[in-house]
């Protein structure tokens, strides 16, 4: 529950629900999540990704009816609250907010990395400093600058594509399907590339924000989805058909070594500009979303309550994004996030599977279960299929969160008995 002073403001209509979570969708993912998952599935990369899809997809449509149901800051902390429990809503918070801002950081790096190789840190610092400044001036300006890193990073892509397609080293026996790492190497790869779709879930974390909620969130969501799923199967047939699974796999900038491989390594510097305008429309939406989750879960007392003021000007919950820049920061300067891509996509697995049991709960009709069930046990299925490392990280970093909320409870109660 809000109260005037702390209300967010409603200014987002469906375009501006769309660009954003494309913003976090066709980000840094698309140019950087398809050598490992190539690694992982071999020939079976295209069924991983249409996995990955389809589970994204089961999850956005839960998503979507949650969101019409309960249009408020927060996205599955919120319905998991609501339809499964206080307990249910917190996992669901914390899997959220660990995951996205190692997600955060891996993001900021990889613009240190692109811009500036030999002073990735620094940069990355930088970038999430500019960013949480461009969010603090509310929601409106957000959009605004996702819109144009969306559209760069489109027009970008697109030339990849061209050039790869129309030129004479594009092989489509290279597109061959198989299972040459068994269906655990697809499965794997599901997983990666999961984490790669997630943005959809920043247009149901901003539900206080969106006009309109109950008709535009159910049209945002897979409207976002839709696309950058075609955007995925264009880059990644096309960057299959010049290197194949086995160079894409070993590749460190697989976007760049194809227009290279396609015979125009003029084009190389533009996808490296590419690659970083989308890790800053990612981290720039990451951002947005881990400091409105922040925003619910300090409403509830879950974090600190301070961090739940909205700035009567800004009309942002600006506490709490200054709050999450800061964590942001201090782990760009100083954590090496490369392995963050298998622990975000392990977080926000479990974030979607409480998404998919609390819309279970919406009808009891069987065939408004079905999506639910199914992207269930589609996210259990892909978390426990990562790699064995960001299994056991993400479980312990579950059980302190757990842990955590059992002392507060018993700490809350110790006064009444």
């Amino acid at each position: 529950m809000t109260t005037s002073g702390t209300a967010l403001r409603r200014t987002l209509g469906v375009r501006d629900a769309v660009v954003v979570g494309l913003g976090s969708m066709v980000g840094a993912g698309v140019f950087s999540a398809l050598g490992p998952a190539a690694r992982a599935a071999g020939s079976g990369l295209l069924p991983g990704l249409a996995l990955a899809a389809l589970v994204a997809y089961c999850n956005a449509m839960s998503s979507a009816r949650l969101a019409a149901r309960y249009p408020a800051s927060g996205g599955t902390y919120v319905y998991g609250r609501e339809r499964l429990g206080p307990f249910w809503g917190y996992l669901a918070g914390w899997a959220f907010v660990v995951g996205k801002t190692a997600s955060c950081a891996a993001m900021a790096l990889t613009v240190g990395a692109y811009v500036w190789p030999g002073q990735a840190h620094a940069v990355a610092v930088a970038a999430v400093v500019a960013l949480t400044a461009v969010n603090y001036g509310g929601i409106q300006k957000s959009a605004w600058l996702t819109r144009v890193i969306v559209a760069v990073v489109l027009a970008v892509l697109a030339a990849v594509v061209v050039v790869c397609l129309a030129s004479g080293r594009a092989d489509a026996g290279r597109l061959d399907i198989g299972l040459s790492s068994g269906a655990g190497g697809v499965l794997q790869a599901a997983g990666l590339l999961f984490f790669a779709f997630a943005g959809y879930a920043r247009i149901a974390t901003l539900g206080e924000e969106v006009r309109d909620p109950a008709r535009t969130i159910p049209r945002a969501i897979p409207l976002a989805l839709g696309i950058a799923l075609v955007v995925y199967a264009c880059v990644a047939v096309a960057v299959l058909a010049v290197l194949g699974a086995d160079r894409l796999g070993h590749a460190a900038a697989p976007l760049a070594d194809a227009v290279r491989a396609a015979g125009v390594p003029g084009l190389a510097p533009v996808v490296r500009v590419g690659a970083t305008v989308a890790a800053l429309g990612s981290l720039l939406a990451l951002i947005l979303g881990v400091s409105r989750t922040t925003l619910a879960m300090a409403r509830d007392g879950h974090l600190p309550r301070a961090l739940a003021a909205v700035h009567p000007r800004f009309q942002v919950p600006h506490r709490a994004e200054l709050a999450v820049g800061a964590v942001v920061a201090v782990l760009a300067a100083t954590v090496d996030v490369r392995g963050a891509i298998g622990f975000s996509s392990f977080g926000v697995l479990v974030y979607y599977a409480v998404a998919n049991a609390s819309a279970w709960t919406l009808s009891p009709a069987p065939s408004a279960r079905v999506v639910p069930v199914m992207g269930l046990l589609g996210c259990a299925t892909l978390a426990f299929a990562l790699p064995a490392l960001s299994v056991a990280v993400g479980t312990g970093v579950l059980a302190v969160g757990v842990a955590a909320y059992g002392v507060r409870r018993r700490a809350r109660r110790r006064p009444t008995e």
